[in-house]
């Protein structure tokens, strides 16, 4: 989803980083072989992520919602040397596919996966976290926060992606649209705790950028 007119969007995507060739490669070969293609974070994001993190230089990482390894390996940039990522997604039919890029690119052994439900997983980690990047399942999103929230160590950050919802955010809700209806709960409460500060960018789909207190 884009908001920005197209010929502003496409100046600005000129005008970033370029996408590296590996990230390339991960990106056509989603295209071809694996179903909602669109879930890909992109080239242009892809660099949003990348540039937090080298901003941040988070010893751990935590990504909640692998799909093909795109964004882990964005924000893997920014790890400091020895730096671990942790990464989940329930589909383990993609976990072969995400564990190719991982092994041809410099972060291999710095990235963890872990497959299955992210909301039984999270307790299991032993880590604080500098960086959480939320990107799964969004009728989860308040879930994934108070599970995440508690981890960060003090002015860790939080990136939630999607968090515009196609525009759906402004329109009038529909009954049964429960991944809206709890997106706008999940705005609202980034909005309002006060254990956080909130800058919400309106980058591709929405993109919340959160610092813990």
């Amino acid at each position: 989803m884009h908001f920005l007119p197209q010929k502003i969007d496409d100046y600005v995507v000129e005008h970033s980083q370029k996408e590296p060739q590996l990230l390339q490669e991960l990106s056509k070969e989603t295209w071809q072989k694996v179903l909602n293609p669109r879930m890909l974070s992109g080239a242009f994001q892809g660099r949003v992520l990348s540039m937090i993190s080298k901003l941040i230089t988070p010893e751990k990482i935590l990504e909640i919602g692998t799909y093909t390894g795109y964004s882990a390996l964005c924000l893997a940039e920014g790890l400091k040397e020895g730096g671990i990522l942790y990464t989940i997604d329930k589909n383990e039919e993609l976990e072969e596919l995400q564990e190719k890029y991982f092994k041809k690119s410099p972060y291999s052994n710095q990235i963890k996966q872990l497959v299955g439900n992210a909301i039984d997983i999270i307790p299991t980690i032993d880590e604080k976290f500098d960086l959480v990047f939320i990107d799964a399942d969004k009728s989860n999103y308040p879930n994934y926060f108070n599970l995440i929230i508690n981890k960060m160590n003090k002015g860790g950050v939080i990136l939630s992606d999607n968090v515009l919802w196609s525009g759906k955010v402004v329109e009038e809700l529909q009954p049964k649209d429960i991944d809206t209806k709890m997106l706008l709960e999940y705005n609202k409460l980034l909005a309002t705790d006060e254990r956080v500060e909130t800058v919400l960018l309106p980058i591709r789909d929405g993109l919340t950028i959160s610092r813990v207190k």
